[in-house]
């Protein structure tokens, strides 16, 4: 544990960070499966990739994720997304 003031709230602050990040990061993973679960079956396809690709430009704007894996995420749904059709 540390002994300097500022080290004890920058330990405070870093485990609440990573807790929303957890669950932000969480339910990007649940929006992306629901997206890959309605290319599958074909129902609601454009409104599950939209909320899908929303949720991935969010998580790459909180630096949750890197942008250029967001990209490729968004890319790889619509390449299956058009496969699908």
């Amino acid at each position: 544990m540390p002994n300097i003031k500022s080290a004890i709230k920058r330990v405070k602050v870093n485990e609440a960070k990573t807790l929303e990040n957890t669950i932000r990061k969480s339910a990007l993973k649940t929006t992306i499966k629901k997206c890959k679960e309605a290319i599958v079956t074909g129902e609601n396809t454009s409104d599950a990739y939209t909320a899908a690709t929303k949720a991935l430009d969010k998580a790459a704007a909180k630096n949750i994720l890197h942008k250029n894996t967001a990209a490729r995420k968004k890319s790889r749904l619509a390449k299956a997304l058009n496969a699908a059709k």
